[in-house]
């Protein structure tokens, strides 16, 4: 049975340090390295915990293991089941393979291939992958019945004391790292467990570390639960950032997560993913979505240039079939790319005035379809354009006003856009 009150922090304190020793010779000490592109860019020294290094490629194995170590054999016995996004799939997975349990993951359709491919190869013959629905909260309600009629035990991705308490295992192998506390930890946020454990265990052992929750602009689900007082369900949700994208956090996470003291913040997934191809193209580190949230989140951060700064990489289980959307996204966030509908008129030259008239020198055409032709005047032509610079766009969309042909800016996040991009 899963305790819907937060436990004290110094109870969630000692369940970490016997967390801690449950993981030892499972769960790998991952390195905390220095990155020198991000000191840069912030002028404060900022050290990367890379726990897409772990186990899994995520910090999910350490919550994981923690829980099911814990079962009786009459638990054991009955085995275990989850729902994930992909991350704590592997960890269970993992997990039951090395403890003899028999398991069942759960994960949506939107899971990349690469997540499912690793929890059956972390599983084995262990565990059973279940794939339906399309978001982990339909996922979650296909493992709840699957252990209702088995008598399973469902282990949470974030709403457990026993997953939490493994899961802030991170922050005290960062302070043993380091020699002492960090300044600053800036920690993911999805169902708010990572935040949960990481912050409760700093909130009662080091209070006066700043403690920074960042959450996908789309998707966040504890900056909803901290203004309503109480975990609440997002109306809509964008799943890009699938590491992190839950619909309600957690009972047992959300008052962890709110008394820790942590600060909220949200970045846009265009932001995340501009910081996904930073570290991969600057750093050699494959990040997904979530890995990145908390590095992305720096640029908006007022840091002091003498501040250690520890930014927690979450996980690196990316699908290289969704770099082409990744690459996409970040081009569209930092303006470079535009979509517009061009009425043409049908008569020869006029697709050659619009280059000659329109266009900029360093404006390229990336896309051009015809997406509507009612009549034998005009047809309708999506054109996608990229932009050497930011600010190339004021000036194309002046001549594009000036020009006689009917133009519509395709705006990001409109349904137009998301219909037709």
């Amino acid at each position: 049975m899963v305790s819907r009150t937060a436990p004290p922090a110094h109870s969630l304190a000692d369940a970490v340090g016997a967390a801690a020793a449950r993981l030892e010779g499972v769960a790998i000490p991952t390195p905390l390295q220095p990155s020198e592109r991000l000191t840069a860019a912030t002028g404060a020294q900022v050290w990367l915990k890379r726990e897409d290094l772990q186990v899994g490629r995520s910090y999910k194995l350490r919550g994981a293991y923690n829980l099911l170590a814990q079962l009786g054999a009459q638990e054991r016995a009955a085995g275990a089941v989850c729902a994930s996004a992909g991350n704590h799939g592997q960890g269970v997975a993992y997990a039951c393979r090395r403890l003899g349990i028999r398991g069942r993951v759960h994960v949506p359709s939107t899971t990349p291939r690469q997540k499912r491919e690793r929890i059956t190869a972390l599983g084995g013959d262990a565990v059973e992958l279940v794939v339906g629905g399309d978001t982990y909260d339909e996922a979650a309600a296909a493992a709840a019945e699957h252990a209702a009629r088995t008598g399973a035990t469902v282990v949470p991705a974030f709403d457990d004391l026993r997953t939490i308490a493994g899961q802030g295992t991170v922050a005290a192998e960062i302070l043993a790292q380091l020699d002492g506390a960090p300044d600053v930890v800036v920690v993911p946020v999805g169902g708010g467990g990572l935040l949960a454990g990481v912050g409760g265990f700093l909130a009662a052992r080091y209070p006066q570390v700043r403690i920074v929750g960042v959450e996908p602009a789309g998707a966040a689900s504890m900056t909803a639960a901290l203004a309503a007082g109480e975990p609440v369900a997002l109306p809509e949700l964008d799943t890009f950032v699938d590491g992190a994208a839950v619909r309600r956090v957690g009972d047992v996470s959300f008052p962890l997560g709110r008394d820790c003291g942590a600060e909220l913040m949200t970045v846009a997934e265009g932001r995340v993913c501009t910081e996904m191809l930073d570290l991969y193209q600057v750093d050699g580190i494959i990040a997904e979505p979530a890995g990145a949230l908390a590095a992305a989140a720096l640029d908006e951060l007022d840091l002091p240039s003498d501040a250690t700064v520890v930014c927690l990489l979450s996980g690196g289980n990316n699908d290289v079939s969704r770099y082409a959307e990744v690459v996409e996204r970040s081009l569209v966030h930092r303006g470079l790319k535009h979509y517009f509908l061009v009425e043409f008129p049908q008569e020869p030259g006029a697709l050659r005035r619009f280059l000659d008239e329109v266009l900029g020198p360093d404006d390229d055409i990336v896309l051009f379809e015809y997406v509507k032709r009612d009549n034998r005047e005009t047809g309708a032509a999506l054109v996608g354009i990229e932009l050497a610079h930011r600010d190339g766009y004021e000036p194309l969309w002046k001549r594009m006003e000036a020009s006689p042909l009917k133009i519509q800016h395709i705006a990001p996040g409109t349904t137009a856009y998301r219909f037709l991009v």
